[in-house]
């Protein structure tokens, strides 16, 4: 193995930080996608029962490799989740189709 595949193959560790309000987390029910050719943008969204408003409460711009990774990641966790707990059900309506309109 050559130097330069050396040195790619080394792990770095990486410390995380968290600023207290964002390890606080905001409750979503609701995200919407969107893409271009070089990004994915996801808002997560918060829709009230029988409100006329919804609130984005973050939005995440992403390359298209790295959404890929957390749809990866995502749904090996999902999977680790109905494993243990049983299958979700997402059955009745979307909480935007609550919306008064």
């Amino acid at each position: 193995m050559s130097e330069a595949k050396n040195d790619k193959a080394k792990k770095v560790n990486i410390q995380i930080q968290m600023d207290e309000a964002i390890a606080q987390g905001a409750y979503v029910n609701l995200a919407m996608v969107n893409h271009s050719e070089t990004e994915f943008t996801i808002d997560f969204i918060y829709v009230q029962p029988q409100q006329p408003k919804a609130k984005v409460r973050s939005r995440i711009i992403s390359s298209p490799k790295h959404t890929k990774r957390l749809l990866q990641a995502l749904q090996d966790n999902i999977d680790k989740y109905e494993k243990e707990h049983g299958t979700i059900e997402v059955k009745g309506p979307l909480p935007h189709e609550n919306i008064l309109h």
